[in-house]
């Protein structure tokens, strides 16, 4: 109270998280006009109490409708939006003569797609190029099953965790990895996708997410405990060499992929601070916002 007292703030923006609510909550007994940003498929609980009580509610999935809710789309950074498959390349040191492949499971990483990817493609060599970020967890087991497996030393790049997921996502044929929020940045940059979703994420939204993509022919789906070396290898395999079949799920990709979400949610706030006339004027051109 005593910050928002001092501050005096036009409009008051909540992004979702618990930290959010009590701030967003004094607003409204503030009268200010307020709105929150749900960034998944599933309101967590935060959003749904603030709901009831705020002017606008900017979606990144259709998941609710009403006259104070928006589909806006996900915000994006800038280091998303201007990634090259070029530049991605030259970041991680691939050539343009083969696919490539990109296997991330987050920062921390995620077990059983590190074990399939193990299982599939950790000794031997490689017709592509694959990119495992491991996360930090499990890289050090990762990277000691590679060294025993005899890995394709030239074609199987092992990372912990990379700042620069943006250019190794713009460089990948496909991207293979869990069905969170981070597969509206797969749409942005109109990727195709083979989604394992997490099956203890909250009211099983990551499987929600996954048959989004999937349902608009952007992505193949895997459930994670029928996830296995040889499932993974089947399909990837298939995928590439199916060429027409891979850019027909890239253009899905790109057509349900939203790059101006940011841009979206700064026209609602916009009008419910009521101005507007500034729609326009701070929105014209490239819309670029950080």
């Amino acid at each position: 109270m005593e910050i928002l007292g001092a501050r005096q703030p036009d409009v008051v923006v909540g992004g979702g998280g618990y930290v959010s609510w009590a701030p967003v909550f004094i607003s409204w007994l503030r009268r200010t006009p307020t709105l929150i940003v749900e960034l998944d498929s599933h309101m967590g609980l935060a959003n749904r109490m603030l709901a009831p009580l705020v002017r606008r509610v900017c979606l990144s999935f259709d998941i609710r409708r009403g006259r104070k809710y928006v589909t806006t789309g996900r915000p994006m950074s800038r280091e998303l939006l201007e990634a090259s498959p070029e530049e991605g390349r030259r970041r991680f040191g691939l050539r343009d003569d083969a696919p490539v492949v990109l296997v991330s499971g987050g920062s921390l990483g995620a077990r059983s797609i590190n074990q399939a990817c193990l299982d599939a493609f950790g000794s031997g060599a490689l017709p592509f190029q694959l990119v495992h970020v491991s996360g930090r967890r499990d890289f050090e087991m990762v990277k000691r099953r590679l060294q025993e497996g005899g890995a394709d030393p030239e074609n199987y790049h092992l990372l912990d965790y990379t700042v620069d997921l943006p250019l190794a996502m713009a460089a990948a044929d496909l991207v293979v990895g869990r069905s969170g929020a981070s597969i509206l940045e797969v749409a942005a940059l109109g990727k195709p996708a083979l989604l394992v979703p997490y099956p203890y994420a909250t009211a099983d939204h990551q499987r929600q997410n996954a048959e989004w993509m999937a349902g608009a022919g952007a992505a193949v789906m895997i459930l994670d405990e029928e996830l296995s070396g040889e499932a993974l290898r089947q399909e990837i395999t298939a995928l590439l060499q199916n060429r027409e079949r891979l850019a027909a799920m890239a253009a899905a990709s790109a057509a349900i992929g939203s790059r101006d979400g940011a841009g979206g949610i700064v026209d609602e706030i916009y009008q419910i601070a009521g101005r507007e006339d500034g729609i326009r004027e701070a929105t014209q051109g490239s819309r670029d916002y950080d």
